[in-house]
């Protein structure tokens, strides 16, 4: 996978990543720190850094593969996953009124 793939599946999905596997990429991919640098800032060794960023890869394309955020139809897809979890939330309200509160809730968040 090429850096700028691996930037932009970053800016998708690092939300899903550990802590750990955040900063690194970070370090890595939007401050330029060469993998010895990252090292010896954490203070592991230069093989772990490269092993961190590999199963960040590896991560980030499986999340990709499922979820298909960074391609071009991301706005077809958010837009059906909002439809999605509408179409849910009005049938949990009809369910359980009594988490018509929570429900409303969410459906101000994907409004939004």
């Amino acid at each position: 996978m090429d850096k700028l793939k691996f930037a932009r599946l970053l800016d998708a999905y690092s939300g899903l990543l550990t802590p750990t596997q955040r900063e690194i990429a970070d370090l890595y991919f939007n401050l330029d720190l060469s993998l010895s640098e990252i090292a010896e800032d954490k203070g592991i060794s230069r093989q772990a850094v490269s092993d961190c960023l590999s199963a960040c890869r590896r991560q980030l394309e499986e999340y990709e593969d499922v979820l298909r955020l960074s391609s071009g139809d991301s706005s077809e897809r958010l837009d059906k996953i909002k439809s999605a979890v509408k179409n849910w939330a009005d049938k949990l309200i009809i369910a359980h009124p009594d988490f018509s509160a929570e429900a409303e809730e969410l459906l101000k968040i994907i409004e939004d």
